[in-house]
């Protein structure tokens, strides 16, 4: 098979375009045929040599794949040779086959083609996780995330909005800002420009958010804990801007805040199957209904996969970023 090799870390340049064996699927694993793959931060981060795969994964880049199945490990039952779906990889994805636990494996929502549905997996996994499971976000609650034009942006402000919370949203362009209220976000704040502490307090009479989704970090931090409302919970899956900083700690006390956060790829199995099982619920039909759908920036084939990363290090998409095979 064709893949994308990693010889040595650094720029887009050190990718490249090399041939190897298909992987055999384990037991309780699928072999998917790759038609489209997801680009996601992690993999900037990887290819950078700041992430490594967990023990046991692929070294292989790339997260999140649609395709078709194409062989089952023992002990499958789900699945047959031809269904297409899409999948939360371990590692591998930027490959024309790759292995992946069975139970991390979607069915293509329908109305969605291969190319959307590849956009699904990372980011809808990790903001239910985040966002619903970990910081349980309600119905009626103020929700505001950062970022609010990226992957993971544009798919937590469809799915707070679809479940009811009041969004927000922070984004560094005019076109960016309504892009994010287009999608939902009763108000999108050009951080450029604007501070969003003040922005929100007014919006919500002083009261603050309940929920913070954050990939920024470093000043994002303290200012995350100042527009909070009373038991807020804020949420980091990122550090852009820095994880060390000096922060005054007696908000979190006085408001009764939760700090706290996670990385989707280390966490176990039981998990991703319990987060796929809740999004195929809970999720899926919203898509089936076009009240959600992944918003795709650009597209790439994979011996572009360079130019993919470029794009991803300079900001410039709203949505995400898919290679093609």
């Amino acid at each position: 098979m064709r893949f994308i090799d990693l010889p040595e870390h650094g720029g887009p340049e050190v990718m490249q375009l090399a041939q190897g064996d298909k992987p055999v699927p384990a037991a309780g694993e699928v072999l998917i045929r790759v038609t489209a793959a997801g680009v996601n931060r992690p993999d900037i981060v990887q290819r950078m040599g700041y992430y490594p795969p967990p023990p046991g994964a692929s070294p292989i880049m790339g997260l999140e794949v649609a395709g078709e199945v194409v062989a089952l490990g023992d002990g499958v039952d789900r699945w047959q040779a031809g269904d297409s779906v899409c999948a939360l990889a371990n590692g591998g994805g930027y490959a024309e086959y790759v292995a992946v636990p069975a139970d991390q494996c979607l069915p293509v929502p329908d109305g969605l083609s291969i190319v959307e549905a590849a956009a699904l997996p990372e980011t809808f996994f990790t903001v239910w996780s985040n966002v619903f499971d970990r910081a349980q976000l309600q119905a009626g609650e103020v929700f505001l995330v950062h970022g609010g034009s990226s992957g993971i942006g544009t798919t937590a402000i469809q799915l707070a909005s679809n479940f009811g919370a009041r969004v927000f949203a922070t984004a560094g362009s005019a076109e960016k800002c309504a892009a994010c209220e287009k999608l939902g976000a009763e108000r999108a704040i050009n951080y450029k420009s604007e501070d969003f502490v003040e922005i929100v307090r007014e919006a919500t009479d002083g009261r603050g958010v309940d929920v913070v989704l954050d990939m920024v970090g470093g000043d994002y931090i303290d200012r995350n804990i100042q527009t909070a409302a009373k038991d807020g919970r804020i949420v980091n899956i990122a550090y852009l801007q820095g994880a060390s900083v000096q922060v005054n700690m007696l908000p979190v006390m006085l408001k009764r805040l939760t700090l706290t956060g996670s990385t989707l790829r280390p966490q176990p199995a039981e998990v991703k199957a319990a987060i796929a099982a809740a999004l195929e619920s809970k999720v899926w039909p919203l898509i089936a209904a076009g009240r959600i759908r992944p918003q795709i920036a650009a597209t790439f084939p994979l011996e572009s996969v360079a130019d993919a990363h470029r794009l991803m290090e300079s900001s410039g998409h709203i949505g995400k970023i898919v290679l093609t095979l």
